[in-house]
This record gives C-alpha cells, structure tokens and sequence, in this order.
C-alpha cells in the first residue's frame, strides 16, 4: 500500500468501543451482576464466539435474526488453496447471535461432564447483523443465566429469575423498574380458544409481541393479514389488555378458564403462572417490582412457558432492559431427550449506552487511581516510587508521575483523569519524612507525617 493511500480506521458501524471511564462503568456492572448470579449458585461458563451454522439454525431458532458468516480470506499467494478453504454444510461457520442457543448444544457436548440441574452464567460478546442505530449494536455483551434441568424443572426455578433481576437493579441503583411477567401457553391457549388456526398461532403471538413498540392498530392490521376475523381480532386485543393487581388478573384468569372451550393449555398456563406468582413472592420480591402482562409474549419461538420483559418505569421508551422466558425443547433437539430450562438476559451493552445518554448512570473516571504521587525532582524518584508502594499496599490505587513537569501541569493531569488526591513530596518533606496531600475536588493542602500517608487518604475517600 501506497503511503498516501488513507485508511479509513473509524470503528465499523455497529460494532462499539467503549473509552476508559465506559469501560471502567461496564466492568462494574460486570461485577455487580456477577455477585448476584453466583449468589444464588450459578457457574460461569464460556461457549465460543463461533458455532457450526446448522446449530444456529436448528429448528428455527434463528429466529429474525441475521447470521454472520465466516468465510476465510487467504493472502495473495495462498489464492490456490480457495476452494479447500471454502467451507459449506456442517463444515460453515458462524458467530453466535445469543448465549441460549449455544448453551443448548454445550450441554450436549459435555452432558456426562455436568450436574443437573445445571445453573450456569455467561458474559460473553454476541453478534447480529441488525441494522445499526442509536442505542442497537451488532457486537454487544449479553448477560444470561439459564437452569436446565433433565425431564423436569420446577417451577421455582421460574420463580427464582425476578428476584434475581431485583437484585440486580437494585443493586446498580437505577430507579423504579417493572418486571412484566407472562405465560405462553396462556397465550397459545386463548389463540386456540377463539379459533386461530395452530399453524398461525406462532405468528400472531409474535405480532402481539410487538405491540408497545408499533401500537394497537398496527397489531390489529397484522392479524388481519394473518387472516384472523375482525371480531376474534377484538376478543385478543380485549384480552391482552387485561389489567389489575396481580391477584385481580389471576382472579379474571382462572375465570376464563370456566367459561373458555378447549381450555386445558390456557388452563395450565394460569396454573403455572399462580405458582411462580407464588414463589416470587416467598422470595420477597416487592409487589411494586411485579405485575402479570398479558401482552408479553417474547418474539424467540422456543419460549414454551414463563416468559419476563423488565422496564424501567418513567424511561419506557429505553425499550426492555431484561428478558427471558422458560424453554422445553431447546436443549433437547440435540439429545432426543426433554431438557427443559428458564433463563434471563441482560444485554448489558446497549443498556449502558442507553442509560448513559438518559442521564441515568454516569460513567466513572477514566482511571481507577486515587492518587498520583507527583515529580517534584528526579533526584527524589526513590522516595515517589518507595511511597507509592505502600500506598499500594494499603489497598490504594497509585499513579506515580515519572516525568519532571511545573506542578500546575501535573495536577491538571491527575484532574482530568478524575484522580481525586496529589501527595507532593520535596526535598524539604523528604528530609522530615512527611508529604503535602492536595485535595483536588476541595484545593485543600495539608502537610501528613509518611506513616500516617494511607490512613488520611483512606479516612479522605470514606
């Protein structure tokens, strides 16, 4: 390449790139989410970035999602080795679009090597080839949690994800948030009630799926499309606006189950969504954290049971900040074998972007040190580097300044890094053991004997 050719180095479109004080806010997310999984004894697992395509695309479970493929590119002189690099059947490659489907088939691969139930959690990045917009990516960090049981899984399972997601927000203090709570066969069962045909009843609970974001009438102009009458049309949309505490909608539930023909599956629905209602509660999860929302359904086709959308409330348009639902199928399909499982996601990094640009969380300052022990001299750099271990040593986070600069410059360093504290050390203090420490957020200078240097600092950031 010519030096005047220009390359063009900008991230590709969809694909983030967080700064220091982003990232530092990412991985105490990170943290913060990984303590709340693992309290409640989930273990981490980590699937590959890149699957056998046929996985991805087994049964549907690809869903609307956009695969990207991997297709190798050879140098200029290995162009006749093409043909064998081309990779086709279950030979072709692609990224992973999410954590569920992946999981599905490690269970499959190491199913004599894991205990079941088997709760695990994973953080890793996923990719979709979507149209990329504000606050929607191609690359981002999902966090999952799924129970995968062998021939049966209770319910309490079910029950235990929304106090999980209220630990998890609560925790990461980002407002009132309301976890919506469904059941698909309640869904499946009414469809079927008012005489949807069950070739159809997929589709249109993907429609209703997409009601807050396109609005009723949209809903209703697609059931229509699908061919569903006019009146059956008004009889869902009726229902799915059911509303009340949650002890009313139950109430107006096991009601329809009296008074609905062919109503075993909407039936067992409610009676599933009773229990986890119950066990959600015998966790302590507050009744101003949940409701029953009929209009959830959860787009993926191998949701079968409980399903959950969270948002957050006064910041609806944000869109979802974590979902999930119970699955029967999923990890069965590649073992012959019913393997039920539930699990939730949080897709962390578009919810960071989104609420940082809602004002919602700040990031953090783009370094983790709290102080920076500034170069007064060069000469003295054995007492800076001395100091600043055992400041370390306390558990303090240190950036020692190795270039000679006038002091102003260096606290301007240190501010615009958000570092909060300057020890100032001359000859003069370095004779009397004892350090200058300068608040930066306060100007405020005091002189502190070197031995007593970690405990002020320490007794400053408290």
């Amino acid at each position: 390449m010519a030096k005047s050719d220009k390359i063009n180095f900008s991230t590709p479109s969809g694909f983030p790139e967080f700064l220091p004080g982003e990232k530092r806010l990412e991985l105490y997310l990170l943290d913060t989410i990984r303590r709340v999984f693992e309290n409640y004894g989930f273990t981490p697992i980590e699937t590959p970035a890149v699957e056998r395509l046929e996985v991805l695309q087994a049964k549907g479970n690809q869903g609307d999602n956009i695969i990207y493929g991997l297709n190798p590119i050879l140098p200029p002189n290995r162009q006749a080795e093409k043909d064998k690099a081309g990779e086709t059947g279950s030979e072709a490659r692609a990224l992973k679009f999410d954590q569920t489907v992946p999981l599905a088939a490690y269970i499959a691969r190491h199913l004599n090597e894991l205990s079941f139930p088997f709760a695990r959690y994973q953080m890793d990045m996923v990719f979709r080839g979507e149209r990329a917009k504000d606050g929607r990516f191609r690359q981002f960090r999902q966090c999952d949690i799924d129970v995968v049981g062998r021939r049966e899984l209770s319910l309490l399972y079910d029950a235990q994800m929304p106090a999980i997601i209220t630990e998890i927000f609560d925790a990461v203090n980002i407002g009132d948030f309301l976890i919506r709570i469904n059941n698909r066969k309640i869904l499946t069962g009414f469809f079927k009630s008012v005489g949807v045909e069950e070739e159809k009843i997929k589709s249109c609970i993907g429609i209703i799926d997409t009601l807050d974001k396109v609005g009723e009438n949209k809903v209703k102009n697609e059931l229509e499309k699908e061919g569903v009458l006019a009146d059956t049309t008004q009889k869902i949309i009726y229902f799915i606006h059911i509303d009340g505490t949650v002890d009313e909608v139950l109430d107006k539930l096991k009601y329809l189950t009296t008074s609905t023909p062919e109503a075993e599956e909407f039936a067992l629905g409610v009676t599933e969504l009773e229990t986890v209602i119950c066990g959600v509660r015998n966790l302590g999860v507050s009744e101003n954290r949940f409701c029953i929302d009929l209009s959830i359904a959860r787009g993926l086709n191998y949701y079968t049971g409980t399903v959950y959308e969270t948002t957050l409330i006064g910041h609806e348009a944000l869109g979802s900040i974590c979902s999930g639902g119970r699955y029967e199928e999923l990890v069965g399909m590649f073992l012959d074998e019913k393997m039920p499982g539930v699990g939730i996601s949080i897709g962390l990094t578009r919810l960071i972007s989104r609420l940082i640009k809602a004002g919602i969380l700040n990031t953090f300052a783009a370094t983790p040190a709290q102080v920076m022990v500034v170069n007064m001299q060069n000469d003295l750099m054995p007492v800076y580097l001395n100091v600043s271990q055992k400041l370390r040593q306390a558990k303090i986070n240190v950036i020692t300044n190795f270039e000679q600069r006038p002091l102003g410059k260096q606290f301007q360093l240190a501010e615009k890094q958000g570092i909060p504290f300057c020890v100032i050390i001359g000859s003069e203090e370095a004779t009397a053991q004892k350090a200058s420490l300068k608040d930066l957020r306060t100007r405020e200078q005091v002189e502190v004997a070197l031995e007593d240097l970690a405990e002020e600092i320490k007794r400053r950031l408290a």
